[in-house]
């Protein structure tokens, strides 16, 4: 007699399961754990009540796991808040990330701090949340989401009722074949797709002097510490108390510098190639450039060397962004971009997915709330005919790092004043800081699209579809 199988038993072996060995975070690793777990649940009935009790019988599984709110924690999660949705795709959990280590709601373990579930008992963690969180995250259904979301690392039961119920699963992002073969779109696509090299001349001495000065200037590091906590182990605690670290009662911490002398480790680190590395120079220039600074400034090497390189070489990488944006000139290469890089790679996260009307493709994947509305501004909008996301293997060389633009649109004629434009969209850009190296990158695709180009296609960064129709009318 053949032994008797569960529901689960059967749904599993139905699937062709061949290792039932749980892919978690620690096996994964932080990368992938987001995209390998995606658990679709069939049930014939009593869906929330089926999915809760496995939820739940999952949960006492991991429950000795440790748990920690890490820069992508929020990255993939959606929830129900009273009917509306909350998403967060992997930039929105770093912004998220930021602002908790800002405000001191992750202890030094990663897990909520005590300020945090101090707020949490008197209610006001979500309204502080709603007035310090950027545009986009500061309403309520957010709000709710990421402190629940935060709660769950120490209370089995914060996900209680904020099942969502399942969706369609989108497999593929199909090329939309009216949009696609439009003669506008394919006007625009034989504009943008001609694949350029660079060349780029400057006094290498003028480089090497300027990031001496920078480097003297502005170059900081980190000293190495440790802290020693000598304490008690409470004699009663509950077990949410055990797993956070609060039975230990701390009676006395102390921090102390390293001392790299007195270290028994010798690390052996290439200086000078490192620093050429990063810095994406010549290991001759990189040699000149910290030969020269001064002895004060060198000696923080020794005080922490991986800091000093990296910082050495960002510090670097600045000053030559700065000086080869007016130097550098672009040449076609004779080589385009193929129509396939529209199908290449479907997204990690396919959680939000908007369904788009003028899209070349069915899909169209936002980083951000400010994206979506964007492409749903594009959608409704008379004087647009067809526009593309554009796919990440769509780069732009330049001489500081690869540049990847967000949009292709192309306008009804004699709507605007250009019909082809590029864009891309930071819906904070007047508050937000962009590094010295985004900056350089966003100016040789101006240089490329509204100087080399001799088409009607035009670049810029703009911040939302009304900023858009303004630049497309203020542009020559």
């Amino acid at each position: 007699m053949a032994p008797s199988t569960s529901a689960l038993d059967t749904v599993a072996s139905s699937s062709d399961v061949a290792n039932c060995v749980r892919q978690d975070a620690q096996l994964l690793g932080p990368d992938e754990v987001q995209r390998v777990n995606v658990l679709t649940v069939i049930a014939s009935e009593s869906y929330e009540t089926f999915v809760r009790d496995l939820q739940s019988d999952i949960k006492e599984t991991l429950r000795e796991r440790p748990q920690k709110v890490e820069i992508d924690f929020f990255s993939g999660r959606t929830l129900s808040v009273d009917g509306e949705e909350a998403s967060f795709s992997a930039a929105d959990s770093k912004t998220i990330y930021k602002y908790l280590i800002k405000n001191d709601f992750l202890d030094e373990a990663d897990r909520p701090s005590d300020d945090f579930r101090s707020m949490v008992g008197e209610g006001k963690f979500q309204g502080n949340a709603m007035h310090e969180l950027p545009e986009g995250f500061n309403d309520e259904a957010h709000a709710k989401s990421i402190e629940t979301l935060l709660r769950g690392v120490y209370d089995p039961h914060a996900l209680d009722g904020m099942v969502q119920q399942a969706q369609e699963k989108v497999t593929e992002n199909a090329i939309v074949r009216e949009n696609f073969g439009r003669s506008e779109f394919r006007e625009l696509w034989d504009q943008i797709s001609r694949r350029h090299s660079y060349t780029v001349s400057f006094d290498d001495g003028e480089l090497e002097r300027k990031a001496v000065a920078r480097i003297n200037k502005d170059l900081a590091v980190s000293r190495l510490q440790y802290t020693m906590t000598a304490g008690a182990q409470r004699h009663e605690g509950r077990r949410e108390e055990l797993a956070s670290g609060r039975s230990f009662v701390a009676e006395r911490s102390e921090t102390h510098d390293v001392d790299e002398a007195a270290s028994p480790v010798e690390v052996t680190y290439d200086l000078v190639g490192e620093v050429a590395s990063a810095a994406q120079i010549t290991r001759a220039s990189a040699a000149r450039i910290l030969s020269a600074i001064s002895p004060q400034v060198f000696s923080l090497y020794r005080v922490n060397p991986e800091e000093f390189i990296k910082r050495a070489g960002g510090l670097i990488l600045s000053e030559k962004a700065a000086m080869v944006v007016e130097h550098v000139e672009y040449h076609e290469t004779g080589r385009s971009y193929d129509t396939a890089i529209f199908t290449s790679r479907m997204p990690d996260n396919a959680s939000k997915a908007y369904e788009a009307s003028k899209n070349v493709q069915r899909f169209v994947f936002p980083d951000s709330q400010g994206e979506r509305k964007f492409a749903e501004d594009l959608d409704a909008a008379d004087e647009v005919v067809v526009y593309a996301k554009l796919p990440r293997a769509f780069q732009i060389p330049t001489p500081v790092g690869n540049y990847a633009p967000d949009w292709a649109i192309a306008f009804k004629r004699g709507s605007v004043r250009h019909v082809f434009f590029v864009a891309e969209t930071k819906g904070t850009m007047y508050t937000m800081e962009i590094s010295g190296v985004e900056k350089a990158k966003i100016r040789c695709a101006e240089k490329l699209f509204d100087e080399a180009s001799t088409s009607d296609v035009r670049y810029h960064q703009v911040a939302d579809y009304d900023d858009l129709l303004q630049w497309v009318g203020r542009l020559e």
